[in-house]
């Protein structure tokens, strides 16, 4: 998109500003960028290390998986999910706390002996998930904002501040030339009027 200016004092002026602006702006648009590729590697890296963690249960689990149609699921329930929102990169960003799950009373010496390590096994599973689900919830947000602000710093830095110097320059040039233009009008009409005088 081409910048539309008026070849004048005033419009340079403004276009000076906005050039101004946007000079300041970019060194902090490129620290921004920087920070958040760096948050959105760590969230990456959070979500892989959930995973793995969650597959190893899994299969630590594994010998135990003909048993599970045995056990009660009315057993564990969530409570309730603490949360707190954090600001990252200046990306509100809502961070797992803890998770409550409601205490069922139930007769420990009634149940198969596995069912205590199946329930310690679906709390640490459950919790788990719930974390990989907030780590990618917040990797999303964080990387849509590095997407964001990438733009941004392109834009300002390719298209913006070329096209506000390149604007900046025809216009110096232009009231220049109309200056130039100016003054050798003037003395083309002071040479005249010294002639007419002498004659």
């Amino acid at each position: 998109m081409a910048l539309k200016f008026q070849y004048n004092k005033t419009a340079l002026r403004d276009l000076e500003k906005q050039l101004n602006i946007r000079t300041r702006a970019l060194p902090t648009l490129k620290n921004k960028e920087s920070a958040l590729r760096v948050e959105v590697k760590k969230a990456k890296k959070m979500v892989d290390a959930f995973t793995e963690e969650i597959n190893q249960k899994m299969e630590e689990f594994k010998p135990y998986a003909s048993l599970w149609c045995e056990f009660d699921p009315s057993l564990i329930q969530i409570d309730e999910i603490n949360t707190s929102t954090t600001k990252i990169a200046g990306v509100k960003i809502e961070v797992f706390e803890n998770i409550k799950f409601s205490d069922n009373s139930y007769n420990i010496f009634g149940l198969p002996l596995w069912f205590v390590d199946g329930m310690v096994f679906i709390i640490d599973t459950v919790t788990l998930k719930i974390k990989i689900q907030y780590a990618e919830e917040m990797m999303e947000l964080l990387e849509h904002a590095r997407r964001k602000t990438t733009q941004k710093v392109n834009l300002y830095e390719k298209v913006q501040i070329p096209g506000y110097e390149s604007a900046i320059r025809k216009i110096k040039r232009f009231l220049e030339d109309e200056e130039n233009l100016s003054k050798a009008a003037q003395k083309i009409i002071k040479k005249r009027k010294t002639e007419v005088a002498e004659v």
